[in-house]
């Protein structure tokens, strides 16, 4: 007697509800769908105009509060971390100075900003990152306080302890190099043509590996970490220029 064949039942697979609320914690359904947006209009304007380059993909944690340590070319650089860590939405900390105008000002909080005093201690600003974290978002930061004059990766500031002792999470090394030349700070706006942008991911630190080291040691290795991927990016880039 032939017995009935068992339908076979598909793998489960994650939920779409799920993922949003992975890749977007503490954001609505509405600002998921905004931000995904932008972002998929933002990695067409990068393939189209700059032939962005993603390296390091694999050292990208999944899931879990995440401090990403970048160098600042241009006001590209929050873009592109963010198409770098895609499917995971950056929480990135912008200078005070960018939330004047008002539509503007609408647009980087609907991308998840975080508006900081530089110079001066902003708790507020603080609290708020730590928040976000605790949520298991990725905090996007830039050591370096302002964009570079000369492509070069600037001195770090001690702001970027102070948030890693408090959180107390792994930090992902993120280098940018082409965005520099794309849009240097002494433009007003970007060159659209002729240049490409390459943005990599290092290996993330463990919290505990950073903070038993001194403060000027702990920031010698982010920054020593980070010049390496740029470093990396700029061989990467000059090696296409010539194919």
């Amino acid at each position: 007697m032939n017995r009935p064949r068992r339908a076979r039942t598909a793998p489960a697979r994650p939920s779409r509800i799920r993922n949003w609320r992975t890749n977007h914690p503490g954001c609505s359904l509405a600002s998921a769908i905004f931000f995904d947006a932008c972002r998929g209009v933002f990695h067409l304007v990068f393939t189209i105009l700059y032939r962005h380059r993603r390296l390091g993909l694999h050292h990208i944690p999944r899931t879990g509060p995440l401090l990403i340590v970048a160098n600042h070319q241009s006001h590209f650089d929050p873009i592109a971390v963010g198409l770098l860590v895609a499917p995971r939405a950056t929480h990135p900390i912008a200078r005070i100075g960018l939330f004047k105008m008002r539509l503007f000002a609408w647009g980087i909080r609907s991308l998840n900003a975080i508006p900081i005093r530089l110079g001066e201690p902003d708790t507020a600003a603080i609290r708020e990152a730590l928040a976000r974290l605790k949520s298991d978002a990725p905090v996007l930061i830039f050591p370096e306080g302002s964009r570079t004059f000369d492509g070069a990766v600037q001195p770090f500031q001690r702001g970027t302890l102070l948030l890693l002792r408090r959180a107390k999470c792994s930090v992902l090394p993120v280098a940018i190099e082409g965005a520099f030349d794309a849009w240097p700070r002494t433009r007003k706006y970007p060159r659209l043509f002729g240049h490409q942008i390459a943005i990599a991911a290092g290996p993330a630190i463990p919290a505990d590996e950073l903070l038993s080291l001194s403060s000027d040691d702990a920031l010698k290795r982010l920054y020593e970490e980070v010049e390496s991927l740029r470093q990396d990016c700029r061989s990467r880039l000059d090696g296409a220029k010539k194919l």
